[in-house]
């Protein structure tokens, strides 16, 4: 096995791995910061959640497309195979439920911050936007596990 194609799967494991791995840090943040209803604790974690998502989360979502196309050429799969099509697809809307939740942890931040300097309560509009956030949550997730199912089994029928 070459050099390169062991780099590129080493590198699309650790992305899979970040990707994973940091949404589900990011979700059980948010979710235990939110329990508290403390508007400080909330503007903090969501700051560090922001950042986190930007460093980690991002950078996984460039890597994972450009090593996994790497990979299907190197070892000479076919993007048409059902798998990796359905793989494929199931990244995209995973991406459709990952980018309304940045901006809306963006908003989370900002609304629990102005509820923080003004020793207010959180928002209706926080509420709001948390129920829609965790609602995302649980699709992107199930189609990151039925990901990593197709890159293990690998089924060629359905």
């Amino acid at each position: 096995m070459s050099n390169l194609l062991l780099g590129l799967r080493l590198l699309h494991i650790l992305g899979a791995t970040v990707l994973f791995g940091t949404s589900l840090g990011i979700a059980f943040f948010m979710l235990m910061a939110h329990r508290t209803r403390d508007a400080a604790l909330i503007a903090h974690t969501a700051r560090i959640v922001v950042i986190a998502d930007a460093l980690f989360t991002a950078t996984a979502v460039v890597i994972q497309p450009l090593t996994g196309l790497g990979l299907a050429r190197l070892i000479g799969f076919s993007l048409t195979e059902p798998w990796l099509a359905l793989s494929l697809i199931l990244y995209v809307l995973v991406g459709a439920c990952w980018l309304p939740v940045v901006w809306i942890q963006l908003r989370l931040r900002n609304l629990a911050a102005a509820a923080a300097r003004g020793s207010r309560a959180l928002p209706v509009a926080y509420h709001r936007l948390f129920r829609v956030w965790f609602a995302l949550g649980w699709p992107a997730f199930a189609g990151v596990v039925v990901i990593f199912a197709l890159m293990v089994w690998r089924p060629t029928a359905w």
